[in-house]
């Protein structure tokens, strides 16, 4: 069973920084650097919302608009880690973020998720 497990969360003032990290295990039959990865977030009183996401060699790249120029997802698939940095953090940012694991076609679509991290952005 595969198992994803974020760190990097925290408590951040507005405009600052945090970079997350997803280790992911337990992969058969696929190996991690064949499949596309996302990171997810879920805030208070709202779903998930997706936020970004990464071919399977980091060719390509999506954000969500309301991320877009601020956040970098990025990926080492020689140590199984998926990364999210975070750049001018906003109050609207905070939530719980989650890697998930998509399928070998760059889309939206992701099939499991670990347990999140938490972020929170305020003064």
């Amino acid at each position: 069973e595969v198992q994803l497990v974020e760190s990097g969360g925290g408590l951040v003032q507005p405009g600052g920084s945090l970079r997350l990290s997803c280790a992911a295990s337990g992969f058969r039959g696929v190996v991690f650097g064949e499949l596309t990865m996302h990171w997810v977030r879920s805030a208070p009183g709202k779903g998930l919302e997706w936020v970004s996401s990464i071919s399977n060699g980091a060719k390509s790249t999506a954000y969500a608009e309301s991320v877009k120029g601020r956040f970098t997802i990025s990926r080492d698939n020689a140590k199984n880690m998926l990364y999210l940095q975070m750049n001018s953090l906003k109050p609207e940012d905070t939530a719980v973020y989650y890697c998930a694991k998509g399928g070998f076609e760059f889309d939206r679509n992701w099939s499991s998720r670990g347990q999140g991290t938490q972020v929170t952005v305020s003064s």
